[in-house]
């Protein structure tokens, strides 16, 4: 338990930064004196350095020790905070959404610690209970920062609470209470993979978020897209000849871990991707556009937080359900509850009962995915990658989240109405038929997997 609690401790501050600063975007934007179209970059900019840093985290977890790249983390993170907390203006705020990246590989880092200081048994609970203390704290930042700053009078004092939970976090792993890592991988770091990767995460996201602002018809949008995809074709290859890449890609492509891998991209297009869509219709009016509800600030965050809380009762019992069914089953239902769910909130979108009911079933049942994913990953990869391999499933979940978000960003800028140039009703059923059969098809992929 020692070595468990403080790991929980710094997943939930990894929720309840995101859960926060999501809710506070549009008192964030108004603080900074900027457009929508610019803030977006708030977001943009921590998932760009999220998909670089965590794999780095993760791999000089393993071989250098996974309480010490917790610090380093925690450190840095407390920097970005400080400096968002500061910033006159949108340049310095996006210079600390940058350095938060590196904030998502908390979990990453707590899967590693847990599976090499505990027990099978009791790594499983604890990866479960990590997944929960993550849902939990994104919970509690989506209910408590939009009456935070109503309370103390301005988004800006609400940035200060996050720098000194920050502060916290880290004084508590600075104690030589919180355990090290007993097994250290061998090898050395492979800094030109990670280079490659970086710039090739760089070139895909950045254009991606790019043609969603400006168009994807634009020079440099179209440069990213292209080059891209060269950049990580030449990463695969010279980490397949490596001796000791960033990410074993072999290892990747077993029976054992890829189907998993690949349910990490859907459950990330189904999660990440559906937060800037489920935040527009609650908050549409339905008296100007027809559909949505018309809920205010707060009234959204508790939406946002209904089936994080539920999802953190599940996620926290995944390992016990796993035990009795097996983690390929209780994966299997988990995808078939979240294509229920989805299915229920295209039908019942009318009224907040009908869509409410959808909307719980969905997230029950991505949390419990998101709870069992990393589990089988971890364990289904060699000793010593275990943080790495994490990371980078979490890599591949944010790149899911980035291209979904973009392709419904251009969804709902394609499906006008002409009398309110506001997005159509069919604009959010396509989205939500569309999830619904990427859930089925996630339940049908993730049955490849052997049972365990």
């Amino acid at each position: 338990m020692s070595v468990v609690v403080p790991l929980l401790v710094f997943a939930a501050l990894d929720g309840f930064v995101e859960g926060s600063v999501l809710t506070l975007m549009p008192a964030i934007r108004d603080l900074l004196g900027t457009g929508t179209g610019p803030a977006m970059w708030i977001s943009a900019t921590q998932f760009l350095s999220a998909a670089v840093c965590v794999p780095v985290c993760g791999r000089l977890g393993d071989l250098y020790g996974h309480r010490r790249m917790l610090r380093v983390a925690l450190g840095i993170t407390t920097a970005g905070c400080l400096l968002c907390a500061l910033a006159p203006g949108l340049a310095l705020f996006l210079a600390g959404r940058a350095l938060l990246g590196i904030l998502s590989s908390m979990v990453p880092l707590g899967v590693g610690l847990a599976r090499d200081r505990l027990t099978v048994n009791d790594s499983r609970r604890a990866v479960g209970m990590l997944m929960a203390a993550l849902l939990l704290g994104s919970t509690a930042g989506d209910v408590s920062a939009g009456f935070l700053t109503e309370a103390l009078g301005g988004v800006r004092a609400v940035l200060w609470i996050l720098t000194a939970l920050a502060a916290v976090c880290l004084a508590l792993c600075l104690a030589p209470s919180v355990a090290e890592t007993r097994y250290r991988a061998g090898g050395r770091m492979d800094w030109r993979g990670t280079a490659l990767l970086a710039l090739g995460l760089t070139l895909l996201l950045g254009a991606t978020f790019q043609g969603t602002a400006n168009g994807w018809t634009s020079p440099g949008v179209l440069a990213g897209l292209l080059l891209a995809p060269v950049v990580l074709i030449l990463w695969l290859w010279l980490a397949r000849r490596t001796h000791e890449p960033l990410a074993d890609v072999r290892a990747m492509a077993r029976r054992a871990t890829a189907p998993a891998f690949a349910c990490g991209f859907t459950l990330g297009v189904m999660v990440l991707g559906g937060q800037g869509v489920l935040v527009a219709y609650l908050d549409a009016s339905p008296e100007r556009t027809g559909y949505g509800f018309g809920l205010t600030q707060g009234e959204i965050g508790l939406w946002l937080a209904v089936p994080s809380l539920g999802g953190f009762l599940v996620v926290s019992a995944s390992a016990a359900v796993a035990r009795r069914v097996g983690y390929r089953t209780m994966l299997t239902y988990a995808f078939l509850l979240a294509a229920v769910g989805f299915a229920v909130k295209a039908a019942g979108h009318r009224t907040m009962p009908a869509w409410g009911t959808g909307h719980v079933l969905s997230g029950l049942g991505t949390a419990l995915a998101v709870g069992g994913i990393p589990t089988v990953i971890a364990e289904g990869s060699p000793r010593g990658r275990a943080a790495v391999s994490t990371a980078v499933y979490d890599t591949l979940k944010t790149t899911g989240g980035s291209f979904a978000g973009a392709a419904a960003a251009a969804l709902l800028s394609a499906l006008l109405s002409p009398n309110t140039h506001q997005p159509t009703l069919t604009a959010y059923l396509i989205l939500w038929g569309l999830s619904t059969i990427l859930a089925l098809v996630s339940a049908a992929v993730i049955r490849l997997t052997p049972d365990n």
